[in-house]
């Protein structure tokens, strides 16, 4: 289950979706993007563990990540590297009306993915524990990040790694109990913002902050002065009481798409092409049962 945040300004954003696997909700997915312009779908990994695709759909699947997914030489970092790509792939494909096959990842520099010869869409991926996140927008662009709520955070130095001085001094006026929830809240919505703009961890989360109270959700500069406008959106959801998930979207100006399949963007003669190199003569759904 999964209790809303906060959330002000902006464009809307539906709950999280849960996918069980890749026979999983992908229509909820897909109306999501329509209404919203944006989903955020979460799984379990017991649900997307690589071996259950085999070794040779596997590579398939992964594609160029295949060579990355080799050099990892620890089981559990292999299997969450895999099982988030492959749903990352899963979910593009549902909005793109694509064999999941057929999607390639790229990665910018700091590390953020995307999808290679397709911007229509774009993409963000976050994991921890045994849950895997993935949040899907158009017409601007998404962060997601989640952590577990009762990960300890609260501690000496938060001026120096975490925090704004405002924030410190916020936190510290907090009753002691409610200090670590709301700077778990506060990590995932640095977090989910620095992917969305593109930077990573090379935006120090002691240059911008947000109000640790929740009482709105907005980017605020070291002294607290808005930073952001109309055009961000932010909310913070409680998914199974166990995990806190926070995601910034940020809105393009140009309005959402309610067109995102990928035979509308590309050539005709490309897709054409790809069809015949993939084999892809079958609906989306038989494929899903065929790759997995």
């Amino acid at each position: 289950m999964t209790a809303a945040g906060h959330r002000i300004l902006g464009r809307t954003l539906g709950k999280p979706i849960a996918i069980s696997g890749p026979g999983g909700d992908w229509g909820s997915v897909r109306a999501d993007l329509e209404r919203h312009a944006s989903a955020v779908l979460y799984a379990r990994l017991d649900d997307w563990r690589p071996e259950r695709a085999g070794g040779p759909r596997l590579r398939t699947l992964l594609g160029r990540d295949w060579a990355r997914f080799l050099e990892l030489t620890h089981p559990d970092v292999r299997t969450r590297f895999a099982s988030s790509r492959v749903l990352l792939k899963f979910a593009a494909a549902a909005a793109l009306h694509v064999p999941p096959q057929s999607v390639e990842l790229g990665y910018m520099p700091t590390g953020r993915p995307y999808l290679r010869g397709y911007d229509g869409v774009h993409i963000s991926l976050s994991h921890t524990d045994d849950l895997l996140l993935v949040g899907l927008a158009t017409g601007g662009v998404i962060g997601v990040d989640a952590e577990r709520s009762d990960r300890a955070l609260y501690g000496p130095g938060l001026g120096r790694h975490l925090c704004t001085p405002l924030e410190v001094e916020q936190i510290e006026g907090m009753p002691v109990e409610e200090r670590n929830p709301a700077l778990v809240r506060l990590w995932t919505l640095k977090e989910a913002y620095s992917k969305a703009i593109g930077l990573g961890m090379q935006f120090r989360f002691t240059d911008f902050g947000f109000r640790p109270d929740g009482e709105s959700v907005e980017v605020l500069g070291p002294n607290g002065i808005t930073g952001t406008g109309r055009e961000w959106t932010f909310q913070t959801y409680s998914v199974d009481d166990r995990y806190t998930v926070s995601v910034a979207l940020g809105d393009a100006g140009f309005g959402g798409t309610d067109d995102t399949m990928a035979g509308t963007a590309l050539d005709p003669g490309i897709v054409d092409a790809l069809a015949e190199v993939l084999g892809e003569d079958e609906p989306q759904d038989s494929a899903v049962g065929e790759w997995w």
